[in-house]
């Protein structure tokens, strides 16, 4: 066993770790982002479903995106026992443990779609579904030598494979489980139910940046030549411009620099260079990170137009920004830098890989959208619906699905009114 090997297993075990801890980031972000009567709920069935996303990707994910198989699956490598990978060079086990967070991670941004009017037992078959079913084919498809990767496909630490296949399987559930009571009135025009605590947003999002390190530059699995250096910075200069670009953008628009807005940048940015951090030059990422922060203000005025309730943005954040972010490796891969596929239209590549893109984004966002909203339609006919009662819903899910509130400080006030 050499240096290199050891060096590799445990930098890449620091990825996983970071990655991880991106889960509390996304509990602040939704709990900091929704209505207080609701966070005990939130940041409960958030460590409950990644614990069951965790044991689904032991036994049948991790085999269906990397065993051996077809371009369209796995079919080997069930129930992970520890093994090391041949011509790996770094531990199958940490490997093995790096995959599962990006797992959890995806299945985490598609439950924002849920948010507030969800049961909890729903969370709980959804899981176990989308682990087995969503999430594997178009991981495998394009990290587990499948289809789109013998096409060149570019997704280096998952624009498609983490955030638009959550952010899919996320419209799915928006649809069916139709926004929340008070969000639009007769008219159509919609009403702000704003989250009750900024503060927690903002610290959800410098956690995400922070954890994002892990993501991006651990997706390098190795420390050699130090280029996860590179990729680092490439994914700080996207989300600087992220947030800078959605900062100028809403106070143009809106006349006031909107802080929820200014945060919900960083993240389109961060989203956006996830596909193109070790494919393009420092000035790119921070262009890519731009136009991630611009797009993200335009995406979620759209969907509040069209009457779509998405309470975390998710279908803003990691669904336009991981389109763009995909979309954007077609333009400004290198070719020094385009390890996989092809370079990009500004360096001589034509429009071959835009178009490789392009059918990644199409293939893998309609695949995650009709197969999330089948299962889901069928568990809303055979549970009886897949939302909380409307009584359930105005009391909060602290209160209905668990008997407890997340702050204490409720229970006295609803005390004292009873009084």
């Amino acid at each position: 066993m050499n240096t290199l090997f050891l060096i590799n297993s445990m930098w890449v075990m620091l990825g996983a770790v970071l990655v991880i801890l991106m889960i509390g980031g996304f509990i602040l972000l939704e709990t900091g982002s929704t209505r207080m009567k609701n966070a005990g709920h939130i940041a409960g069935k958030t460590i409950l479903t990644f614990s069951i996303g965790s044991v689904i990707f032991w036994a049948a994910g991790y085999g269906l995106i990397f065993g051996r198989g077809n371009s369209l699956l796995g079919f080997s490598n069930f129930f992970y026992s520890g093994y090391d990978i041949d011509g790996m060079s770094l531990s199958g086990a940490v490997f093995f443990l790096f995959q599962l967070a990006f797992a959890g991670i995806s299945l985490t941004i598609a439950f924002g779609g849920f948010a507030e009017r969800a049961k909890l037992s729903v969370y709980l078959i959804f899981s176990v579904l989308f682990s087995l079913i969503v999430y594997p084919p178009i991981a495998h498809w394009i990290w587990g030598g499948g289809w789109l990767a013998e096409h060149g496909k570019q997704d280096f630490a998952g624009s498609t494979v983490v955030h638009l296949t959550g952010a899919m399987a996320a419209l799915a559930a928006t649809i069916i489980l139709k926004p929340r009571i008070g969000k639009f009135n007769k008219d159509g025009s919609a009403n702000n139910l704003a989250g009750h605590n900024q503060v927690f947003t903002a610290l959800s999002v410098l956690l995400l940046w922070v954890g994002w390190f892990g993501f991006n530059a651990g997706s390098t699995l190795s420390v050699d030549k130090g280029f996860f250096g590179f990729v680092a910075v490439n994914t700080n200069l996207a989300a600087a411009a992220g947030t800078i670009a959605a900062m100028l953008i809403s106070w143009i628009v809106l006349g006031k620099a909107d802080v929820p807005m200014m945060l919900n940048g960083a993240l389109a940015g961060l989203v956006a260079i996830t596909a193109s951090c070790a494919f393009v030059e420092t000035w790119a990422a921070a262009v890519i990170g731009f136009i991630a922060g611009i797009l993200v203000f335009y995406s979620i005025r759209f969907f509040e137009k069209i009457k779509v309730d998405d309470p975390i943005s998710a279908l803003s954040v990691h669904g336009t920004a991981g389109i763009w972010g995909t979309l954007s490796t077609g333009f400004f891969a290198t070719k020094e830098l385009a390890t996989v596929g092809q370079p990009g239209l500004f360096y001589g590549g034509g429009l071959h890989q835009l178009g490789v893109q392009a059918m990644g984004v199409l293939v893998c966002g309609t695949f995650a959208f009709i197969i999330s909203f089948i299962l889901l339609s069928i568990m809303k006919a055979v549970m009886n619906g897949l939302r909380v009662t409307e009584e359930e819903e105005m009391i909060g899910l602290d209160l209905s699905e668990h008997g407890s509130y997340g702050y204490a400080e409720l229970v006295k006030t609803e005390q004292k009114l009873n009084a």
